[in-house]
């Protein structure tokens, strides 16, 4: 088969039309050189999975309490574990943005969650689209620029997938439990189920399907789970009976969440592909606050905040091809490397990515430690900026008299010590880095990384789907599932003061 053009998107027969019309000597040379440019490991298939909310520390593999997760730790024990992976932000949407633009969140119109990803920013999806792989999204988007719990994306949407290089998508806006609802590019469908295990099975019939035509395929799996709010079967809160009703639906999801990882692996053996696709798990951001056991691993922080808990996330490479002797890595690695890794893999340009580029390629790390890093790793959001240099991260709250913090996180890995005025010259350096990294941002935001110069000022605000007019039609249907009834009736309460205090 002619493995490197896009003949997915032709009929079978337009396929034999289009053979037929070709001379023999061309058609000798496809069927002799386009398979190869496609087979491992130069391409693999890629399948990146996202867990929503799930902390640094809940994992088995790193020894939690209460929780196992036997199919994520064969993966880790398989594989390549990054001990200081980091989210690209402390909250959902901009990590997601990140990891399709290899870019920092702010750089991309991803202010905070709900923020519509910028059409003018260059993604993954369309970089591997480009060389003919099949590219497929299951799950939670968040990308578009609507909050309020998940709704299936409506056909018509200017950010749902599709727009951004996924040839079939079934996704939702935003978080999503059992028996959801999801969009197949706008066609509402209704499933029965836990949602990690509904997303899974879905996209192991997509790569499955893709490996039958001999050819790569790319799928984000983007978890809903274990975004509040908890909803567990019982059969998988058994093993925490002891905790409190919250935390024990909250792991409960996360066993659900795992035997769907599960579900992967064998879907990708039964199709015969697993030695060569690569397998990238991770978080969006740190753990949650107000479970037991603590989500974080001690660490200090939860979601929403640019401490270490806040944004080192479990992270996983599993692709047994190149990963040939397992092992747990130290080297400071963040979403924004996903993309160079990517691109480095399969021999894409670095002119696929939008500069300035905020990652750096981790392939040298799949056979060796590579010492340290070269490219420091920053962030900004909800006022703060931080910036970490290998061991050393400093955290600036915004304006010129806002507070600064100094960590050395090899020797403080849970910042407790503020080092700034006793290092003056290590803070010096790093509040050097820091400042040349907020100008940058500040120049994205502008919009002076494109090629107009500009952002497109049709790009829109975050807004709450219910306003949307879409999704008027569904309301008084959706108002009855226990998803969205009390976020419904709150809304419509909500807008009822607001209009009765202008009478």
């Amino acid at each position: 088969m002619i493995c490197g053009l896009r003949y997915r998107l032709l009929s079978r027969q337009g396929f034999i039309k289009m053979l037929r019309l070709l001379p023999p000597c061309l058609l000798l040379f496809l069927a002799t050189t386009a398979c190869a440019e496609t087979d491992p490991p130069n391409r693999p298939n890629i399948v990146l999975v996202m867990a929503d909310d799930q902390g640094w520390g809940q994992t088995g593999y790193a020894k939690h309490p209460v929780l196992k997760t036997p199919h994520l730790d064969a993966l880790a024990d398989g594989g390549l574990r990054l001990n200081r992976y980091y989210a690209a932000a402390p909250v959902c949407s901009p990590t997601r943005a990140s990891v399709l633009t290899g870019r920092t969140n702010q750089r991309t119109g991803v202010q905070s969650h709900g923020y519509a990803l910028r059409r003018q920013e260059k993604t993954l999806a369309q970089a591997l689209q480009s060389i003919g792989y099949a590219t497929a999204h299951f799950g939670k988007w968040h990308l578009n620029g609507l909050r309020g719990p998940g709704v299936p994306i409506l056909a018509d949407d200017t950010h749902h997938p599709g727009k951004f290089g996924f040839d079939q998508w079934l996704s939702v806006t935003n978080y999503f439990d059992r028996d959801p609802i999801l969009s197949r590019q706008g066609t509402f469908e209704e499933y029965k189920g836990d949602s990690s295990e509904i997303v899974v099975e879905e996209a192991v019939k997509f790569i499955q399907l893709q490996a039958k035509k001999d050819c790569p395929s790319f799928t984000v799996i983007w978890y809903g789970t274990p975004h509040a709010p908890f909803r567990a079967h019982e059969s998988d809160t058994r093993a925490f009976d002891e905790l409190n009703e919250a935390s024990r639906r909250h792991y409960g999801e996360l066993v659900a969440l795992d035997r769907s990882l599960g579900t992967l692996r064998q879907g990708l053996e039964d199709a015969g592909v697993l030695q060569d696709t690569l397998i990238w798990y991770t978080s969006d951001n740190g753990g949650l606050p107000n479970i037991k056991p603590d989500t974080v691993g001690g660490l200090r922080g939860y979601k929403g905040s640019l401490y270490e808990g806040g944004l080192r996330v479990p992270s996983v490479i599993h692709w047994p091809a190149m990963i040939t002797q397992p092992r747990v890595s130290a080297y400071p690695t963040v979403a924004m490397d996903i993309f160079p890794t990517i691109a480095d893999i399969v021999g894409l340009p670095e002119s696929v990515m939008l500069q300035p580029s905020d990652g750096v390629s981790l392939r040298p790390l799949f056979t060796k430690e590579i010492g340290r890093r070269e490219k420091p790793i920053g962030f900004r959001c909800f006022g703060t900026t931080a910036i970490v240099d290998n061991d050393i991260k400093l955290i600036q709250s915004t304006g010129k008299k806002g507070k600064r913090e100094l960590y050395n996180l090899a020797e403080d890995p849970h910042e407790t010590t503020n080092l700034y005025r006793d290092r003056p010259e290590i803070a010096k350096r790093m509040q050097d880095l820091l400042d040349r990294f907020d100008a940058s941002i500040d120049d994205s935001i502008k919009g002076l990384d494109y090629p107009e110069g500009t952002v497109d000022p049709s790009e829109p605000e975050p807004r709450f789907w219910s306003a949307e007019a879409g999704y008027q039609p569904y309301l008084e249907a959706w108002e009855k599932r226990p998803e969205y009834s009390a976020w419904i009736r709150a809304r419509r309460n909500r807008r009822n003061s607001t209009v009765r205090a202008l009478e």
